[in-house]
């Protein structure tokens, strides 16, 4: 519970500016038609106003971060009304010195609405949308498929240059030991391993190493230098070996978030279809 309280920090910028944005919208809300009146007592009062029990629980909500309201103490709750006294306290005096006209403010405030309005569209559509079990079938095996399975040991040496990879690459095609060539001026931090990097899929790797790697067999060392980002590669494949693919059981839980996100990035994608959008960024 206490990296709860570390982790309430972290968001009592943003909740603070949805305070502020709630007292900037003030009259909008006015204007509209009054909601039932709540009969819940305050959960505190400041200067007269109340702080309704709605505000407190959504501020707990975003705290919790999906943790159970019974796991915090009597003092701890107490803790968390003491932050929202104290936001509401600083925020209500943001709006006296009338910084909700503070063009960076008002624009952050629309960020936020933003933001809150769209995660609150997310749940919306996608409350009551469990998927099937054949979906969840269709996401895993599709998954299955594509995915690599084979897992490789290789060893390499990382060096800034074209010219000291191919030097180093004669040196050991000469008789050099690859692992003592690495340690002696591999730049890597797998330099004191003689350059072993393990058991790895090539998904984990740059593209152009892993496509080098793919194409070495047993033993053999890269006889160009492979370059990524990072600079200039010497490869030697140590091995390879089958991977088994999860039980959908063990994965079931990833599965079903990678349906749900894709009903979601497909709705977003109808929204942009259907809307008219013009980009003036300079």
């Amino acid at each position: 519970m206490t990296q709860f309280f570390h982790a309430r920090w972290k968001l009592v910028s943003a909740v603070a500016t949805l305070l502020v944005l709630a007292a900037c919208n003030k009259s909008a809300q006015q204007a509209a038609p009054a909601p039932a009146a709540d009969t819940t007592p305050p959960v505190a009062t400041v200067n007269g106003t109340p702080i309704p029990r709605a505000d407190y629980d959504a501020f707990l909500k975003n705290l919790l971060q999906g943790k159970p309201a019974t796991d915090l103490t009597a003092d701890q709750k107490n803790q968390v009304l003491d932050e929202l006294i104290t936001m509401n306290l600083v925020s209500g005096q943001a709006v006296k010195d009338g910084l909700e006209n503070d063009p960076d403010v008002k624009a952050n405030l629309e960020v936020v609405r933003m933001r809150i309005l769209s995660d609150a569209e997310s749940q919306k559509f996608l409350k009551g949308k469990e998927p099937t079990d054949a979906q969840l079938h269709t996401e895993y095996d599709t998954a299955i498929a594509s995915m690599d399975k084979t897992e490789y040991h290789a060893e390499h040496i990382l060096v800034p240059t074209k010219e000291q990879a191919e030097a180093l690459i004669k040196k050991i095609d000469a008789g050099a030991k690859f692992e003592d060539v690495a340690k002696a001026n591999s730049t890597d931090n797998s330099k004191t391993n003689g350059g072993d990097l393990g058991w790895f899929t090539l998904t984990r790797m740059v593209k152009p190493f892993g496509d080098a790697v793919k194409g070495l067999k047993k033993g053999e060392i890269t006889q160009q230098p492979v370059q990524t980002q990072f600079g200039w590669h010497i490869i030697k494949l140590i091995d390879t070996r089958d991977v088994a693919p999860p039980p959908f059981d063990q994965v079931k839980a990833q599965v079903t978030k990678a349906v749900i996100q894709k009903e979601l990035i497909a709705y977003v994608d109808g929204l942009k279809k259907n809307a008219k959008i013009e980009k003036h960024l300079n």
